[in-house]
């Protein structure tokens, strides 16, 4: 066989002496003369694939394993706290943050421990005493006219809800920012509150009343205080039965469901004996 000397012979010996079969989609060029010399363009090919190159390195194995050994977690820092002594003499510990802004009723920036002091000498104006505290936070009424109250001094919810973090309370009742503020008693979550008395409120009740109040406490312990406002009652009965026509048939009157959500907060907020 002579060489091949040309891409115009190449072709032209391929058309004479090649047949595709049905079905065969590809032919095999047995090149025994290097032929393929005469149509080499780097330029066109590129250059050739290193097929050389190292694996990555792997990290090393675990002992005895076949995954590699897993690095300690950090050890977590506990928290910061910081000791703020009121009027009463007495220290209240919340936790140190570095950015906290407080405001005076007249809008004037403060600190916390002059935020705190104020407000711990502005609460004997509205109860003198825990009991007296625990009367007016178990009616939602009378609960709702005094947070409207301590607003108007520069106690808002904001601020209430900023406390309840520094003092490490997020779980707890707004009711417990106070109680620690103004008497020093120790904050509890509102799970463990339900879970206190939670007997004593289902006491006496029907199967029905006590899925409502069950719903409604399962709420609470979620979102907080907010959730046991008057406001929130068609609400709740709306997400409970989808209607308010439903929730009578279930409950009874709209006026005997309203003395329920009412009545069991004063068991909600009862002092533990």
């Amino acid at each position: 066989m002579r060489p091949v000397n040309s891409m115009i012979e190449f072709k032209q010996i391929i058309g004479r002496g090649t047949r595709l079969f049905d079905g065969k989609e590809y032919f095999s060029i047995l090149d025994f003369v290097d032929a393929y010399k005469h149509f080499s363009d780097p330029e066109w090919d590129g250059d050739p694939i290193d097929q050389t190159t190292e694996p990555e390195p792997q990290p090393p194995k675990g002992p005895g394993g076949d995954e590699p050994p897993i690095p300690p977690e950090p050890p977590i820092e506990p928290r910061k706290k910081l000791k703020i002594k009121l009027r009463d003499g007495k220290e209240r510990e919340i936790q140190h943050m570095i950015a906290t802004s407080f405001w005076n009723a007249d809008g004037k920036p403060i600190s916390i421990q002059e935020f705190m002091d104020n407000m711990f000498g502005a609460m004997p104006e509205f109860f003198k005493s825990e009991e007296e505290l625990r009367k007016i936070w178990s009616n939602p009424t009378t609960r709702n006219a005094f947070l409207e109250k301590i607003a108007e001094k520069g106690f808002g919810k904001d601020e209430l809800e900023m406390l309840q973090k520094m003092i490490d309370a997020e779980q707890s009742d707004l009711f417990d920012v106070l109680t620690y503020i103004s008497f020093l008693t120790p904050p509890i979550s509102r799970v463990e509150r339900v879970k206190q008395v939670k007997e004593k409120i289902f006491n006496g009740l029907g199967k029905q009343q006590k899925e409502f109040l069950d719903f409604v406490l399962s709420k609470y312990e979620e979102k907080g205080v907010e959730e046991l406002s008057e406001e929130k009652l068609p609400i709740l009965l709306n997400l409970k039965y989808h209607a308010i026509a439903d929730a009578v048939n279930a409950l009874g009157a709209v006026e005997s469901i309203r003395s329920t959500f009412f009545n069991f907060q004063k068991n909600l907020y009862a002092k533990e004996t």
